[in-house]
């Protein structure tokens, strides 16, 4: 079982706060390993077993029909005054759910966790009834640093080559271990479940062969410019009749169910967000492989980008497509410290295409640190205060740049 230490952390320090401890993530992502984590630090810490009430609310041993059933079932396990940890493991599957968790969060001697794989977690009411009294921790799949940290044979190379092929699932480790060839059965799996609960259930669409054309157009595109207009227009030049706002509420059900996260586009000069051309990243890089095949190969440049982009996000940052003039900055990162910008590329041996990488963090004059970021093999360079590093390098590094 691979520690997620920074989630677990997290956990460790908002433990017995007055706030419900919300993690949301992609379906697998380890957000029921991370509570048995946390609950065998909880037991190592004089926590009694009577103390901890742990449900997973989609497994079939749990079939509450309304909110009221789930409190009922819990409070009748309280039955001191003694602190208790309570765990519920996909809430969104109990009508109003959100009550429950209310009247739990209310009691004293309660500690509520609560994970769930829909965004919809916290839209509407829940986040109306609850506002201001939870914090979320997003989780996203193994990051290449807890990825390595599973393996004997440490042939960083090769495993961040596998890493950029067949993503970071945990449920993927113990495959590659076995028999790499079960990848796509075991991300089939995930994937299905994903389309079939999350989105096609919950949004009710219907056309289950569309929305994969829409989201093949998606993950084809990671690191591309993509507008409706431009997916309904080539969708429909392939025969497939769709609007703009039907595009719309597929990608909005994708972005819910954390399959794809959207990068907004950031004016550096004018330090202010634009409203169009919007890049999107998947959240796990095998999945791409698994649903694209083949065709997922052919992009080495924008995969690690989208790699680069789940890195920043799991360090705390709000992450942009930074414009500058015409030029653009494959990322701007955000956090409480101020910016740090980031170019991505494969290589910067041509002295022409670094040249070209180059020039739009030359152009952003504010003092804020500025990164290259390659698979190169040189040692750590400066070119006027922008710092070339190796992608690898970076991912692994202790301090954060």
């Amino acid at each position: 079982m691979i520690e997620r230490t920074e989630y677990l952390n997290m956990l460790k320090r908002w433990k017995d706060k007055d706030v419900i401890k919300v993690v949301t993530g992609i379906r697998r992502c380890g957000k029921s390993t991370l509570f048995k984590q946390f609950i065998q630090y909880l037991k190592e810490n004089h926590v009694q077993d009577d103390q901890i009430i742990h449900i997973n609310l989609e497994d079939a041993d749990y079939d509450f029909q309304t909110y009221r059933e789930l409190y009922q079932y819990i409070k009748n396990k309280i039955s001191s005054n003694k602190q208790y940890y309570v765990f519920l493991d996909e809430v969104q599957t109990v009508s109003e759910f959100q009550k429950a968790v209310d009247s739990l969060y209310i009691k004293e001697n309660i500690d509520v966790y609560i994970t769930g794989s829909n965004a919809y977690l916290l839209s509407g009411e829940l986040a109306t009834l609850l506002s201001g009294r939870y914090i979320e921790i997003k989780m996203l799949p193994l990051s290449f640093k807890e990825y390595i940290s599973a393996f004997d044979d440490r042939n960083i190379q090769q495993l961040f080559l596998n890493y950029m092929k067949n993503g970071g699932m945990p449920g993927n480790i113990d495959i590659l271990k076995m028999n790499p060839n079960d990848i796509d059965q075991y991300l089939d799996g995930i994937f299905s479940t994903i389309v079939y609960k999350d989105i096609m259930a919950r949004n009710q669409i219907a056309d289950k062969l569309l929305l994969e054309s829409i989201l093949k157009f998606i993950f084809d595109s990671i690191g591309s410019p993509v507008s409706t207009k431009k997916i309904s227009d080539t969708l429909t030049s392939k025969g497939v009749h769709i609007s703009n706002h039907t595009v719309e509420k597929y990608i909005a059900s994708f972005m819910e169910s954390f399959l794809i996260y959207k990068a907004e586009r950031f004016d550096v000069k004018g330090k202010s967000l634009l409203t169009r051309d919007y890049k999107y990243y998947v959240v796990d890089t095998g999945l791409r492989s698994y649903l694209l095949g083949k065709k997922s190969d052919s992009d080495m440049g924008h995969i690690l980008e989208n790699i680069v982009y789940l890195e920043l996000l799991r360090r705390g940052n709000k992450v942009y497509v930074g414009k500058v003039d015409e030029l653009e900055i494959d990322f701007v990162a955000e956090n409480r410290e101020g910016l740090k910008y980031y170019q991505v590329a494969l290589t910067t041996r041509d002295p022409k295409v670094l040249e070209r990488e180059l020039r739009s963090l030359q152009k952003t004059k504010d003092h804020y640190p500025k990164y290259l970021l390659t698979l190169d093999m040189d040692l750590e360079a400066d070119y006027d205060g922008i710092t070339k590093i190796n992608v690898i390098d970076w991912l692994l590094q202790e301090q954060q740049k």
